[in-house]
């Protein structure tokens, strides 16, 4: 058990689309990781949370309006629904998931 430096760990991220575990707590991991262009479109079988941590990005949703987070803001995709984060300038994400969720979906 230790304390994790979110913003240590966003210096350490050299490229987009890498994202890193930040911590485990119950079922759910704690991922962050940098957007800069657009991620593939893709779903899962369980729900995944957003939260922006820095910059601003948008998720795309297949048939439906894209939701822009800035800091501070979270979205959640229903399991199921295809969607792609884009980030027109580097942004950081931290995505709230199960340790088995597939970084390009099911």
């Amino acid at each position: 058990m230790s304390k994790i430096s979110i913003a240590d760990v966003v210096d350490d991220l050299t490229g987009p689309w890498q994202p890193r575990d930040l911590a485990t707590a119950n079922d759910a991991v704690v991922r962050i990781a940098r957007f800069h262009g657009e991620f593939p479109w893709h779903h899962h079988d369980e729900d995944e949370l957003f939260l922006c941590w820095s910059g601003t990005f948008r998720i795309e949703l297949r048939d439906r309006e894209p939701v822009t987070l800035d800091p501070g803001e979270i979205f959640v995709v229903p399991r199921g629904v295809e969607h792609r984060p884009v980030a027109e300038q580097p942004a950081h994400g931290i995505m709230i998931e199960r340790p088995e969720t597939k970084q390009y979906g099911n």
